[in-house]
């Protein structure tokens, strides 16, 4: 099983999809947490929309700082946009995703990127599953 650690700015976008996403599609097989550099008050609402529509409810995650432990839990650390802010610890597998910030957006992009989340959490998990 392996454990996965999803980064973004605010934890409120991009990182709540992504672990929410890879949640579903893992089943039980990995685990993953998200967290976010300089963390906001709540996910933003157009991502929560976006998300209901698949029939995920992220409304009442609490956005978390990325803290050194959170960051030491994982075996895999997918960074969103937080670049030098983002910890590195030797010994983890680091993954880059360029992705654009839901925040501000209309929710026919937030569709999108939720979309482009999907697909990449998929083939995340993939990798993950193999021996």
């Amino acid at each position: 099983m392996a454990r996965v650690l999803f980064v973004c700015h605010q934890n409120a976008g991009r990182s709540q999809m992504s672990e929410a996403l890879f949640s579903r599609i893992a089943n039980g097989r990995h685990q993953s947490r998200s967290a976010g550099t300089r963390p906001a008050d709540r996910a933003h609402p157009v991502v929560v929309h976006a998300m209901r529509e698949v029939g995920i409810d992220v409304g009442d995650h609490h956005p978390q700082k990325l803290t050194d432990d959170l960051a030491a839990w994982a075996d895999v650390v997918v960074t969103m946009g937080c670049g030098d802010e983002c910890p590195f610890i030797p010994g983890k597998r680091y993954l880059d995703w360029d992705l654009p910030d839901p925040a501000g957006q209309p929710l026919d992009r937030v569709r999108q990127i939720r979309d482009d989340i999907g697909k990449r959490v998929r083939d995340l998990s993939r990798m993950l599953d193999q021996p």
